[in-house]
């Protein structure tokens, strides 16, 4: 006998985020034929219903309304509930919320949208309380309130949905336009934009909520302008980011990982939820900004980082997981949470302070009831403070880290969002590949390949055609834009990393799928295949949300297959993503900074550089080295051992012939094929890739 009082009908999914509503008394569906049926057969609106696992105001409308048996038993009657995971389905997700935007709303999750038997939206919003409160109806007003003009006035409603889908099918796909030649102006009047907005007290940028985002892909534009041009005030944009990032509440202090936002302009209060892709572009802009600085803070946050995910975020298979819960026992931030009596007990008087001056923990909490670890002082002010060096001090928090560790590891845990998504882990998989790459880290690069093989070995299907999701041994939903071009990213960054030309094969292999499935021909790329399910609208996207865009990915993909002397047809094709969103790029430059990055390989003429050598040897090893740990944004790198990689040479055109000569490490580099004289020195080949 169930211990549930309900049971519905998501109860045989994987996602964790529709299994959380599984013994919800709403009788929810999952996103199906069967419930826009029903809905027809029954003469009903849906309620489309998003979110994802570690989303913390969907916990809170479930406890509050879908919890609730009256509230529950009028949904049913009046409405067909279906719940989607917006990790699962980005389509479904990416449509209703440009309807919510029409509507003139802000988005969020919950997403809650009431559409048509044929699935077109009608009205919506994100949150909706029990009572009438923060100027919003209740969720039972709504109810009502649709329900009755269903019944009585339903030409209303239908007229509301025509005009909303007309207009989501005209926005849908941006057309290539006759746009001139973008040019470096797009770049600089983006860097305009982030100068004016640069919060030059705590770093980051000023955004209209007072919620501050961890703005990573447009910290690594920064540092290509800075390569670039030479303005110190954009490296300077980038490290105080950084460090107030990693030195904040939104970062966690003691276990790693960074969240995914911050409450306030200072980094210090955050919303405590921990998503893959916020650590993988985190990374991402550390190595980089290593590799300019050689500032050992960057490694060690990188390895921080890093750690946690290993630790965390990884499972048995090598597969990283998507996600952890802000909540724990249903409060935000509870398993993070650290009173001063509480650390002093642990860790005796001395570290107890130590530990409490560094992380700012007070009597009386520093953030509302609660003290929240964070970084408001500098290293240098703390051990003057105890009268002791940095370095010592460092290591006493080494030890009071673990005893804390130790501790909190104890506690209730909160919910892992275990699911295995493509895209997500190809970023991951790129973060540990030019870790393991940049500070020669061999552990890294197998994190990297055992990830990648899972992702090769599980979410593929018998057509061989790429997956979504996987979770519990099911790999499902036919993979999106996002997924094929960042995983092809990905691919290049471990043959980058090992010189292993599988790699190259296979990210040579994703672009013809891609070129198969996604191709438009009039315009960028679609971010659904050609063989998935028929929506309401066939979505070509380039916004830099959260991740980069699957346009913005294929860009940088297809640009540097092209450097390696693929099919100039990737050129083309790039240049037709870039026409389609000129006019973002332009004016909206910020929101497009993946693009942007990409855009910038292509206008700084990519340097093609094979190196030839014997691994192992200090001549060649020094060549690799300098391709490797120092920034060169703008290059392709291809390894041939000298007389051992028929394979490199056949598959990889820029490889082709490239031997040592004179019986010495050779490095050659290229511009559109065309190459320089081979040198053999450090100083010779750094010459060459300014």
């Amino acid at each position: 006998m169930t211990a549930y009082s309900f049971t519905n009908k998501l109860v045989n999914e994987k996602s964790p985020y529709l299994l959380q509503h599984a013994h919800n008394p709403v009788d929810w569906h999952p996103w199906g034929t069967a419930a826009f049926e029903k809905a027809k057969v029954e003469d009903k609106m849906l309620l489309v219903s998003i979110g994802y696992a570690t989303c913390h105001w969907c916990h809170v409308m479930e406890r509050e309304s879908f919890e609730d048996p009256d509230l529950a038993a009028y949904l049913n009657a009046h409405f067909v509930p279906v719940k989607v995971d917006r990790e699962e389905r980005p389509d479904v997700d990416k449509i209703y919320m440009d309807a919510l935007h029409a509507l003139g709303q802000q988005g969020g999750w919950p997403l809650n949208m009431f559409v048509t038997p044929e699935g077109k939206p009608v009205t919506g919003g994100t949150y909706f309380p029990p009572q009438p409160m923060y100027g919003r109806k209740s969720f039972r007003e709504l109810l009502e309130t649709l329900a009755s003009i269903w019944k009585n006035e339903r030409d209303k409603i239908f007229t509301t949905a025509d005009q909303l889908t007309a207009h989501l099918q005209q926005k849908a796909v941006p057309a290539s336009s006759e746009h001139p030649e973008l040019s470096w102006e797009a770049e600089e009047q983006t860097v305009t934009q982030f100068r004016e907005s640069y919060d030059s007290l705590h770093g980051g940028f000023n955004q209209q909520a007072q919620n501050k985002f961890p703005p990573s892909m447009g910290l690594m534009l920064l540092l290509r302008y800075y390569k670039r041009t030479g303005d110190a005030h954009s490296l300077e944009m980038v490290e105080k980011t950084l460090q107030k990032m990693f030195a904040g509440g939104i970062y966690d202090q003691l276990g790693g990982g960074l969240s995914r936002y911050s409450t306030d302009y200072e980094w210090l209060v955050p919303h405590f939820e921990k998503m893959l892709y916020d650590n993988s572009l985190f990374v991402w802009a550390l190595i980089e900004t290593f590799q300019i600085t050689k500032n050992p803070l960057y490694e060690i946050a990188v390895r921080d980082v890093l750690t946690y995910v290993e630790r965390d975020m990884t499972s048995p298979e090598g597969a990283f997981f998507s996600a952890e819960d802000a909540d724990s026992e249903g409060v935000e931030g509870k398993f993070y949470v650290w009173s001063k009596a509480e650390v002093l007990e642990i860790l005796g008087t001395e570290s107890g302070e130590l530990a409490c001056v560094y992380w700012d923990i007070t009597e009386h909490g520093n953030f509302e009831e609660s003290s929240i670890p964070n970084r408001p002082r500098s290293d240098e002010d703390v051990a003057e403070q105890f009268r002791i060096t940095p370095e010592k001090m460092h290591i006493k928090l080494r030890t009071v880290r673990e005893k804390l560790m130790v501790i909190r590891s104890k506690r209730i845990r909160p919910l892992l969002d275990d699911k295995v998504l493509t895209s997500w882990n190809a970023l991951m998989i790129s973060a540990f590949a030019r870790a393991s790459r940049v500070f020669n880290d061999y552990d890294f690069e197998k994190m990297a390949t055992r990830a990648a093989d899972f992702i090769f070995n599980n979410l593929f299907d018998d057509s061989g055609r790429l997956l979504r999701r996987w979770r519990d041994g099911e790999a499902r939903f036919p993979a999106y834009l996002c997924d094929h071009a960042q995983l092809a990213v990905a691919c290049l960054d471990l043959y980058e990393t090992t010189y292993d030309p599988q790699w190259f094969r296979k990210a040579a292999e994703l672009s013809i799928d891609i070129n198969r499935l996604f191709r438009n021909e009039d315009g960028p790329y679609y971010d659904t295949g050609n063989d998935g399910e028929v929506l309401l609208t066939r979505n070509a996207d380039g916004y830099d949300g959260v991740e980069p865009s699957g346009n913005s990915s294929l860009a940088q993909a297809f640009l540097r297959l092209r450097a390696y002397g693929l099919a100039p047809q990737y050129y083309d094709d790039s240049q037709r993503i870039f026409r389609s969103f000129a006019q973002h790029l332009e004016q909206a430059g910020a929101s497009f900074s993946a693009m942007l990055g990409a855009l910038h390989f292509k206008l700084s003429g990519a340097k093609e550089v094979v190196i030839s050598g014997r691994r192992g040897e200090a001549e060649t090893e020094l060549l690799l080295d300098e391709v490797r740990h120092e920034y060169h944004p703008n290059i392709v790198v291809t390894f041939v051992e000298n007389g051992g990689s028929p394979e490199t040479e056949k598959i990889i055109p820029l490889a082709a012939g490239r031997t040592m000569v004179n019986d010495s490490a050779t490095a050659y580099v290229c511009q559109n094929q065309t190459c320089q004289i081979p040198v053999h020195t450090v100083d010779e080949l750094r010459k060459l890739l300014v």
